[in-house]
């Protein structure tokens, strides 16, 4: 399929598939994928969580802020954010000039079973992970939809099926 469309952005709550999933478009675009949390450890040599501890999360922040300023410079990308990449509006405005933002989302049940066993996400190293999340998703929700092109439930949903459901939003989308 050919799209009249530059990059695609996913952002969206850790654990709504925005790696996963990208990959598989980027693959079906024929378009290069980019993790910005994965981009930063590379360009480190060292861990999320270990960032966390060195430098605490506006010390991660700034590195993310940096990434996002050279990814969103690339063209034909799939770029799969930090969950908290939307928080600065650096970022947004990065976000929004660079491609079509998708927000994949999820519910907090589905969230948490996908996030249950991950260590390296520092932010739910928690007594209650739930609830953590739950406050997570009430700051972040409305910047995730203000700032989104297209949105995609993500619940229950395989990746084939996802990504599928993804491919054609992008072609209506390139379509207008």
């Amino acid at each position: 399929m050919e799209y009249n469309i530059s990059n695609i952005i996913l952002i969206g709550p850790m654990g709504a598939g925005k790696t996963t999933i990208g990959r598989q478009i980027a693959r079906r675009l024929s378009f290069d994928f980019y993790d910005s949390d994965r981009e930063i450890e590379e360009r480190t040599g060292v861990t999320i969580p270990l960032i966390f501890e060195l430098e605490g999360e506006e010390g991660f922040r700034r590195r993310e802020e940096k990434i996002i300023s050279d990814l969103t410079n690339k063209t034909n990308i799939v770029l799969a954010t930090g969950g908290g990449a939307v928080l600065r509006k650096e970022n947004q405005q990065a976000l929004k000039r660079s491609g079509t933002i998708v927000y994949l989302c999820a519910g907090i049940d589905d969230l948490l079973e996908r996030t249950s066993k991950d260590k390296n996400r520092p932010l739910l190293q928690t007594d209650d992970p739930r609830k953590k999340l739950q406050s997570i998703l009430t700051e972040r929700e409305p910047i995730y939809r203000e700032l989104a092109d297209i949105i995609l439930q993500t619940n229950k949903m395989t990746v084939h099926t996802a990504v599928k459901e993804l491919e054609e939003l992008i072609s209506q989308k390139s379509k207008t």
